[in-house]
C-alpha cells in the first residue's frame, strides 16, 4: 500500500485493519519518530523548525507557521496548516485521519488532536476508525484541550483550556468543559 492509497482509504472512515495498512502505519510511525526526535532534541531556528516540519509533513509548510517544539506526531503525513498558524509546545497530533488547521489558528500547549478511535465492543476494540479534524480560520484552542476524531470547529471559535471536544463547534462560539459545551457566542 502506498501513502496516497492510505490517504484515500482513510477518507472512507473504514476500519484500519488489514496487514497492508498496519505495515504502512508502522513504517510511517517509524519515519515520524526519526524526524520528531531530531526536531525535539536540540534548539532550532524557526527556519530549521519549518524545514523539519516540511520533511515530517511530506510537503512545504508556510513560512508564517510558528511551532514551539517539542512537537509530537505518530504519522505526520496527513497534517495541513494554513498561513499564520501558531502551535505551542508539547502538542500531539495523531493525524492518520487528517488534521487541518485554517489560517490564523492558535494552538495552546499540550493540545491533543486524536483522529482515530477504537471499536466499542471487545472484539472490535483492536480496530481503529479514522475521521478528520478540521479547524476553520482564527480558531483558538486553549492549553491541554483534546479534540477528538471527526470534529469540525468553525471560524473564530474558542475552545477553553482543558476542554474535551467530542462534537462540532459552530463558528463564533466559545466552548469548554468535559465534554465541551457551548458557553457563549462571540460578537
Amino acid at each position: 500500500m502506498t501513502l496516497n492509497d492510505f490517504l484515500d482509504f482513510v477518507k472512507t472512515g473504514q476500519t484500519l485493519s488489514t496487514p497492508e495498512i498496519h505495515e504502512l502505519m508502522n513504517r510511517m510511525s517509524n519515519e515520524a519518530r526519526k524526524i520528531t526526535f531530531r526536531l525535539n532534541s536540540a534548539y532550532h531556528t524557526p527556519e530549521e523548525v519549518n524545514a523539519l516540519l516540511s520533511e515530517l509533513f511530506g510537503k512545504p509548510v508556510p513560512d508564517s507557521l510558528r511551532v514551539f517544539p517539542p512537537f509530537y506526531t505518530d504519522f505526520g503525513k496527513n497534517i495541513q496548516v494554513g498561513e499564520n498558524v501558531f502551535i505551542n509546545a508539547c502538542c500531539h497530533f495523531q493525524d492518520h485521519g487528517g488534521v487541518t488547521l485554517g489560517d490564523g489558528c492558535q494552538i495552546g500547549h499540550n493540545v491533543v488532536f486524536a483522529t482515530l478511535n477504537h471499536g466499542l465492543s471487545p472484539e472490535d476494540r483492536p480496530h481503529t476508525y479514522p475521521a478528520p479534524i478540521v479547524l476553520g480560520r482564527n480558531v483558538w484552542v486553549g492549553s491541554n484541550a483534546t479534540i477528538l476524531q471527526g470534529v469540525t470547529i468553525g471560524d473564530n471559535a474558542i475552545v477553553g483550556a482543558g476542554a474535551v471536544v467530542t462534537k462540532d463547534v459552530p463558528a463564533n462560539t466559545i466552548v469548554g468543559g468535559v465534554p465541551a459545551r457551548f458557553i457563549k457566542r462571540i460578537d
